[in-house]
């Protein structure tokens, strides 16, 4: 086993003793182990800290804890964790995965080959509670195309992340000088959703095709990733529209203010961008409730051609504002 010596683990843990054990078992048995791992637990009452010190204990490990009296969240207890990190390489991780043995050593040497390399991100198996394969990935379940791949592989993540995230937390590593443009984390953000978009717009963010961790779905899950069926897609349409749009608005709002504030480092074009965006979604938000008035604004968006540039599913949620129940 080599050391990684630039690579520290940030790793949040919520109620989680039942996976937790395997998860961190998986990290300190990399090819490459981290030399640092940062947890911070937000507020479990399960026992996980016990099983965490056990397991580090039998591999020789000494985690750094950030213990939490009350829950912050998600986002809230990663950026906990993520500030605490001292090393220039920062690799996210969720307390029920589980990862390929050579994760590191692979990441590793993608950072060295590319100095111009800010946040990388991944494929990965899904699996079920019990450790066995869904026969599916986390790229097929969010069919995740090959113009968005593409897109990203020839330098132009950002306009993809303008449709929707492609970075899952569980597959990013990111270098450390990232935080300087993308901290503090905002209310309105997933913070592995800030962190990729923010590293597009002021930096190089690449995609390894291949799958480096078991992605484990479950009951439990903070954040899971439901299998495309065809009933799973006509659920969706079928929701109501409730406030979804103008959450995506206000959302980037907020981005567009952050990349304004970081003045040279980031594109005006990405600023411009960001606000076409956050208007986009605000004229989704405002359309009327009557589907017969609303298809008129519908028809209207559709020939700016801003459904291909900023709707998570593109053209095709053209039909999603045209049938959605208000």
């Amino acid at each position: 086993m080599r050391p990684a010596p630039s690579i520290s683990v940030a790793m949040c843990t919520y109620n989680g003793a039942r996976f937790v054990g395997e998860q961190l078992a998986s990290i300190l048995e990399q090819t490459s182990r981290p030399a640092e791992i940062v947890v911070a637990d937000d507020g479990s009452a399960d026992g996980t800290l016990a099983v965490i010190e056990q397991v580090a204990e039998a591999h020789g490990a000494q985690p750094t804890v950030l213990r939490g009296e009350s829950p912050l969240g998600v986002t809230a207890n990663f950026e906990r964790a993520i500030s605490a990190t001292t090393l220039p390489i920062v690799a996210l991780s969720d307390q029920d995965d589980r990862w390929h043995h050579r994760r590191l050593t692979e990441v590793a040497a993608r950072f060295d080959a590319d100095p111009q390399l800010l946040l990388l991100h991944s494929d990965a198996r899904l699996i079920d509670d019990a450790g066995a394969p869904l026969a599916r990935t986390l790229f097929e379940s969010l069919e995740v195309g090959a113009h968005e791949l593409a897109a990203e592989e020839s330098g132009d993540a950002f306009s993809a992340f303008l449709r929707r995230n492609l970075a899952t937390g569980a597959t990013v590593v990111f270098r450390r000088t990232l935080l300087a443009s993308a901290l503090p984390f905002p209310r309105e953000w997933v913070h592995d959703e800030w962190l990729a978009i923010i590293a597009a717009a002021v930096g190089h963010v690449q995609v390894m095709r291949e799958a480096t961790i078991d992605y484990r779905q479950h009951g439990g899950n903070e954040i899971g990733v439901a299998e495309p069926t065809l009933r799973h897609k006509l659920r969706r349409i079928l929701e109501p529209r409730a406030g979804r749009n103008q959450v995506l608005a206000d959302r980037f709002a907020v981005l567009a203010s952050r990349l304004e504030a970081l003045g040279d480092a980031v594109p005006d074009r990405c600023v411009t961008a960001a606000r076409a965006k956050a208007r986009f979604e605000s004229r989704r938000a405002t359309m009327p409730a009557n589907r017969l008035r609303r298809a008129a604004a519908v028809l209207r968006l559709a020939r700016t051609g801003d459904y291909a540039r900023y709707a998570s599913r593109g053209r095709a949620d053209i039909l999603r504002d045209l049938v959605q129940p208000a």
